[in-house]
């Protein structure tokens, strides 16, 4: 049994619907107070956004200079493989006594860091 469809087209030149291929769409026509505000313009906007990357500007981004691993201790400072940011050094969790597994887990003095953990042994 053939079926037939049927297509229904609209000539309305007076039809206002916006073409999604043509201009902006009203979500990123939108724009956030917070979205003007950038730190190379004004650094004291990464202390006073709440949630932001953390106090430092690091190109036009809001970063933590001593948890970042790519930005670690100052702008553009990456932390190589397996390596973490703490107090803006660079440090392998896996061995590192002062910050043994992660930042500030201190083993005591008769301990050592041996794969993220402290030994007692």
């Amino acid at each position: 049994m053939p079926t037939r469809v049927e297509s229904f087209e609209t000539n309305n030149e007076n039809d206002e619907e916006p073409n999604s291929l043509r201009g902006t769409s009203r979500f990123l026509s939108q724009r956030s107070s917070k979205a003007t505000l950038t730190c190379d313009r004004n650094p004291k906007v990464c202390y006073s956004i709440r949630g932001s990357g953390g106090p430092n500007c690091c190109n036009n981004k809001c970063v933590n200079f001593n948890t970042d691993e790519l930005n670690c201790g100052k702008c553009g400072k990456k932390c190589g493989y397996s390596k973490i940011c703490c107090e803006g050094k660079c440090i392998n969790p896996k061995t590192n006594e002062k910050h043994c597994g992660k930042c500030g887990n201190k083993c005591n003095s008769k301990g050592s860091c041996v794969y993220g953990l402290c030994s007692y042994a």
